[in-house]
């Protein structure tokens, strides 16, 4: 029996009708649907498609019960979502692209809520922060409790139907729903030219067309019904991976599929969409028990049942192996009924459905397949590697999820990328008339197939059993020849819905399987029983996959961590990343400081003076008491000085207070290594180490007082997220990363605008739903800033007795920072008043280094 290759195009009729469109987006969650609306701000000229499976409302965003994470919180910081991002992804982010993330995200979700969508706020109208699994700040919004992805889609949906063309006019947003997408049209050039559909409806669009159009956005979602059990809904065939597949796109790391650590256990034969029971019940202070009632997860991670979620999720598996058990349980009784209704509103609806009442019984949970950290591969303006055609939100890889996608980041990511399309497509659409115009749509000769939809089922099954969460060679090898077997039929597959779909599920699990079965590690969500280490030597890099006329190919691609040269990988990047800190940024500095230290002949009188190969200790040393900061970035510059010739061992922790004589570090090693590199460590170790002391001074002189001390902008360039790294080890807050944080209006900006209404009315306008502070020098600039509605404010030189004052005028309504005059001495004395915060510009911009040297003794 031979069996027929992977359809590189579906079978199907010859369209019998076609439109015309600028753009066609294929899809109606969170990415597709701000695609659209973006770039119809930005060209409103543009005739944009929307074409979707379902309704529009359909789709796995409305699904979404989790909430969606940017750095809202003053005191939280887009470096340190960075950290919790890239310690999720277990060494495969790119920092760049979650660096795009962290820092254009909070902008996007304004935007979003311009649009419309409306998150649950508290009683004095700021938004609810909460904190979910692998996050160490409150940094989640939701909406309705548990209906994010509710609220999120009927904004969006509205704000679409708005944007619909009026009689006569050529621009705006056509939708066409009950469409399924079927293949790319590509010209000559191998460019995207458009896509064929299928349109389940009545009258001129029905059944197979095609739309030609300049640019394809791929917007699909998930492919979780690949797996028997799966939060994803019915639509989430992987219909965009496998037509970017038949198109000859790269898709990449699809191995890593994140399953749910708590989805509703229905039973041992329950199949298909699973409900969800959404990670912000763990968030609020659920716990996970075994059938005895033993809470696992305390020894397992630092977090507990807030660990990022393959850890959660592959701590429930053992659990059940070790127990026999089916499945867990998820205990949220303390939170009382009144709780679940309000703050869990349909989670509580849908247990109750199914004969659980958990305010009074824990939920039976199991891990289900949940997301798709891999994909579409794509570059940061959502471009795959075919021309003219984009990707976002699910189906794309953006390098954003690593090996693990962090909870909440989805909906994220799907804003901010899809906002990136628009500009881009704006932009190619300006650029258009100084090229030729793009080729007709053309027959490539690719071979069509299908596959027997009855297939569907016994596809589903197996790669439950044997490329879920729990993985081996031989389960794979299994699965393989499994798929291999679903691609032969005894009778002529007909094209429908059905057709079309199992033939997509087959090509996504086809690919799934080969990338796990050659990626001999386990890391992040993809767990190899038989690899069950991380393998950073071997398997630091990516899996692209592509669909040619042989069949699949794969390619391993190292993986680049940002710019420079330095590699820090390993524990190293674990601690840089759990200190909020991007390990790529990271590098790129000791990069530059080696660079001026070494030039081009390196340490001249250390190779005159010491013998090639001479071993040697050295000690890191305290010279004054104080508190320590920078201790991994100084191992990262020996390391990368020796290029791992040297070991280090820490013997104090960043923030810990040291006395004159303390060990900070042992460095092993030859003796060449150690001088080298001794200056430019303790360059940075030194300075860190002083900003850490100095604000550590002033923490303790307001201790007691409500008031905290935080930083400014006062940095030096390219040390920022460094040293205010630093003001956090010494007890401090941070204020803003960049002028993009916030709106701060100060004296000029209110003269520059013809007075502080009329500032605030253009900040408003130009930024709906940023955080605007002001700076105020006088009594009486305190209520008209107020009646403009002020978060905070910053008191400019007030003298301590006019701060009190001005504490009593707001009496609570914003928040007030002092800033301006203080001292260390004064310090007390101005926290004693009442203020929220003291700005001290000294932390980063004058404080003394910390004297700490390297003591060199013999091996």
């Amino acid at each position: 029996m031979s069996h027929p290759p992977i359809p590189r195009r579906l079978t199907a009729p010859a369209p019998g009708w076609t439109v015309h469109a600028d753009v066609v987006v294929v899809g109606s969650g969170i990415a597709g649907l701000t695609v659209a609306l973006h770039h119809a701000e930005l060209a409103p000229g543009a005739r944009v498609l929307v074409v979707t499976k379902d309704v529009l409302s359909a789709g796995s965003t409305r699904w979404a019960q989790g909430g969606i994470a940017a750095v809202l919180d003053p005191a939280d910081s887009s470096d340190e979502h960075l950290g919790d991002t890239l310690v999720a992804g277990v060494g495969l982010c790119d920092p760049r692209a979650v660096h795009t993330l962290v820092t254009e995200g909070p902008d996007a979700l304004r935007r979003l809520m311009r649009h419309g969508a409306r998150f649950d706020r508290d009683p004095g109208g700021r938004l609810q922060l909460t904190r979910e699994g692998g996050h160490h700040r409150d940094r989640i919004v939701h909406a309705g409790g548990d209906a994010t992805g509710a609220e999120v889609q009927r904004a969006l949906v509205e704000a679409v139907r708005a944007a619909a063309p009026g009689p006569g006019e050529c621009g705006g947003i056509e939708i066409i729903e009950h469409a399924l997408v079927l293949d790319l049209l590509k010209d000559a050039s191998g460019a995207a030219r458009g896509i064929t559909l299928h349109v389940m409806g009545e009258g001129a669009r029905d059944g197979v067309g095609a739309v030609r159009a300049g640019a394809v956005v791929l917007a699909t979602g998930g492919m979780g019904q690949v797996y028997s059990a799966t939060t994803n809904p019915l639509v989430s065939t992987g219909d965009g991976v496998a037509l970017a597949l038949r198109a000859g796109a790269v898709v990449r790391d699809l191995e890593f599929v994140q399953f749910h650590p708590t989805v509703l256990w229905l039973g041992e034969d329950a199949t298909g969409q699973q409900p969800l029971i959404s990670e912000a019940v763990r968030g609020e202070g659920a716990v996970l028990v075994d059938a005895t009632g033993e809470r696992f997860m305390t020894g397992v991670h630092e977090l507990a049942e807030l660990a990022p979620r393959d850890v959660v999720a592959k701590a429930i598996m053992r659990r059940m192996l070790e127990t026999g058990a089916l499945h867990v349980h998820l205990d949220g009784r303390h939170f009382g009924e009144e709780k679940w209704r309000t703050r869990f509103p349909t989670i509580y609806a849908i247990c109750l459905e199914h004969g659980i009442d958990p305010a009074r019984e824990p939920i039976p949970v199991a891990p289900a397949a949940h997301y798709a950290s891999g994909g579409v591969r794509t570059d940061l303006r959502g471009r795959t590697s075919v021309p003219g055609l984009y990707a976002c939100g699910e189906v794309a890889c953006t390098g954003v999820h690593g090996a693990n996608r962090l909870a909440s980041n989805s909906l994220l990511e799907g804003l901010v990328f899809a906002e990136r399309i628009a500009a881009d497509l704006a932009a190619e659409a300006a650029e258009a008339a100084e090229r030729p115009a793009p080729g007709e749509p053309v027959d490539d000769g690719r071979a069509a197939g299908l596959v027997d939809p009855r297939a569907r089922a016994r596809v589903q099954g197996r790669m439950s059993a044997g490329a879920g969460v729990l993985r081996g060679a031989a389960s794979l090898a299994e699965v393989a020849r499994g798929l291999v077997d679903a691609r032969w039929t005894p009778v002529t597959v007909e094209p429908c819905t059905e057709s079309w779909e199992t033939t997509n599920l087959l090509t996504v699990a086809t690919a799934l399987v080969a990338a796990a079965g050659a990626r001999e590690e386990t890391r992040g969500s993809h767990w190899r029983e038989d690899h069950p280490e991380r393998d950073d030597a071997g398997w630091l890099g990516h899996l692209d996959v592509t669909l040619g006329e042989e069949g699949l190919s794969m390619t391993y691609r190292r993986h680049e961590g940002g710019p420079g040269e330095t590699a820090i990988s390993g524990h190293l990047e674990a601690d840089l990343t759990l200190a909020g800190l991007d390990p790529a940024a990271v590098a790129a500095v000791i990069d530059a400081a080696l660079a001026e230290d070494l030039a081009q002949e390196g340490d001249v009188t250390t190779i005159a003076t010491i013998p090639a190969g001479q071993p040697a200790v050295g000690d890191l040393v305290a010279r004054a008491d104080g508190v320590v900061a920078g201790l991994a970035v100084a191992e990262a510059v020996f390391l990368a000085a020796s290029q791992g010739r040297l070991t280090a061992e820490r013997r104090v922790k960043d923030g810990e207070r040291v006395a004159r004589g303390d060990v900070l570090m042992t460095l092993t090693g030859p003796a060449r290594d150690l001088l080298t590199a001794e200056r430019t460590a303790l360059n940075l170790l030194t300075h860190l180490s002083g900003i850490a002391t100095l604000t550590n001074r002033w923490v303790r002189a307001v201790n007691g007082a409500k008031a905290r001390v935080r930083d400014t902008r006062k940095t030096l360039a390219g040390l920022r997220a460094l040293e205010k790294y630093a003001v956090r080890c010494g007890g401090g807050v941070n204020h803003r990363m960049s002028l993009s944080d916030a709106a701060l209006i100060k004296d000029n900006h209110v003269v520059a605008a013809g007075g502080v209404a009329e500032a605030f009315r253009a900040v408003r306008a130009a930024y709906p739903g940023l955080p605007i502070e002001v700076e105020v020098d006088r009594i009486d600039q305190l209520e008209p800033v107020l009646a403009e509605g002020a978060e905070e404010i910053l008191l400019d030189n007030f003298t301590v007795e006019e701060l009190a004052l001005a504490v009593r005028l707001v009496d609570g309504r914003a928040r007030l920072e002092a800033s301006g005059g203080l001292s260390l001495e004064s310090a007390r004395e101005v926290a004693e008043t009442g203020v929220d915060y003291l700005a001290v510009g000294a932390l980063t911009h004058s404080a003394p280094a910390l004297d700490i040297a390297l003591d060199l003794r013999g091996a």
